[in-house]
C-alpha cells in the first residue's frame, strides 16, 4: 500500500474491518491498533484506514481529532490521566495534577524527556465514588493524593510492577491500545472488577431485603440480585464474580482496597 505500516499491521487492520457487517464501523478499533503500532495516530495510519474502509483521509482524520483517546503526537510508555472534573477536582484532583506537572517537569499533554510518562488532565472517568482518580493507560488508581500519585509515576518510570486496585497489572500504552483494538492480553481477570464503594448499594439492598421493581408490569417483585447475578448482568466473567463476592465480604469486615 506504499505506507510505513508493517505488512502484519495492515493485515491486522483488515482483520478488524472484517469483524463488522459494515466495515466502516471498525474505524474506532482500527485507530486504536494504529496507536498500538505507531505510538499515536500517524498520517500513514490514517491513509491505511481510509483505503481499507473506502473513506477519505479527511473523514478518518475527523474521527481521530474528535475523540480525545486518539493522540496525534507520540505518547510515552505510560499515559497518566488525572481527572480534573468537578468532584475529583474538589476532592484534590487539581492539586494532584499541579503536583505531577512539577514533579515530572511537564505540562498538560506533554511527555517526559525519557519517554516514559505522558501527563494529561482528563474529564470524568465515571469513578466518582473513588475520587480523586488517576488513570494509567486506562487502569484506575483510586483515592489518590499528591504523594501517592507522585510515587505512582516514580514506580512507573523505575520499571516496577504496578497493579491497579480494580484491574490488571499495568502494561505499556501500546499494549493497552492493542487490547482496545480487540486483541486480548489475557489479563482481564487479574484483578477485581468492582470495589467496596461500588458495591455499597448492593450490600444495603441485601441487608434490608429491598427488591427491584417488577419487570414488564408484573405484580411479582424481583429480588435484589446477589453479587454473582449482578456480575453476570454486567457481563463480568466468573472470576470477576468471585472477586465481587470477596470485595463484598471485605466491605462487611471493614477491609477494602488500599489504593494509595
Amino acid at each position: 500500500m506504499g505506507t510505513e505500516l508493517s505488512t502484519q499491521g495492515v493485515a491486522e487492520l483488515r482483520e478488524i474491518a472484517a469483524r463488522y457487517p459494515h466495515a466502516q464501523s471498525a474505524l474506532l478499533p482500527m485507530l486504536h491498533l494504529v496507536q498500538s503500532l505507531e505510538g499515536h495516530v500517524t498520517p500513514a495510519g490514517i491513509e491505511v484506514c481510509a483505503q481499507i474502509l473506502d473513506l477519505s483521509a479527511a473523514e478518518v482524520s475527523a474521527v481521530a481529532t474528535f475523540y480525545t483517546m486518539y493522540k496525534r503526537r507520540p505518547v510515552g510508555d505510560y499515559h497518566v490521566g488525572v481527572c480534573t472534573n468537578t468532584l475529583c477536582a474538589v476532592m484534590g484532583g487539581d492539586t494532584i495534577f499541579e503536583r505531577l506537572k512539577e514533579h515530572l517537569d511537564v505540562g498538560n499533554d506533554e511527555t517526559t524527556d525519557d519517554g516514559r510518562i505522558t501527563l494529561e488532565h482528563i474529564e470524568c472517568n465515571a469513578a466518582c465514588d473513588y475520587a480523586p482518580v488517576v488513570m494509567v493507560n486506562w487502569e484506575f488508581f483510586d483515592n489518590q493524593t499528591p504523594q501517592s500519585a507522585a510515587q505512582l509515576v516514580d514506580d512507573l518510570r523505575d520499571g516496577a510492577t504496578v497493579r491497579s486496585p480494580r484491574g490488571a497489572r499495568v502494561g505499556t500504552w501500546r499494549e493497552a491500545e492493542r487490547v482496545l483494538a480487540g486483541f486480548p492480553d489475557n489479563r482481564a481477570n487479574e484483578g477485581p472488577a468492582a470495589g467496596s464503594a461500588s458495591l455499597a448499594g448492593l450490600r444495603i439492598a441485601r441487608e434490608r431485603d429491598w427488591t427491584a421493581p417488577a419487570a414488564n408490569g408484573s405484580d411479582s417483585p424481583r429480588a435484589a440480585p446477589g453479587p454473582r447475578e449482578a456480575a453476570e448482568q454486567s457481563a463480568y466473567s466468573g472470576n470477576d464474580a468471585i472477586e465481587i463476592e470477596k470485595s463484598d465480604s471485605e466491605m462487611r469486615t471493614g477491609k477494602g482496597n488500599d489504593a494509595s
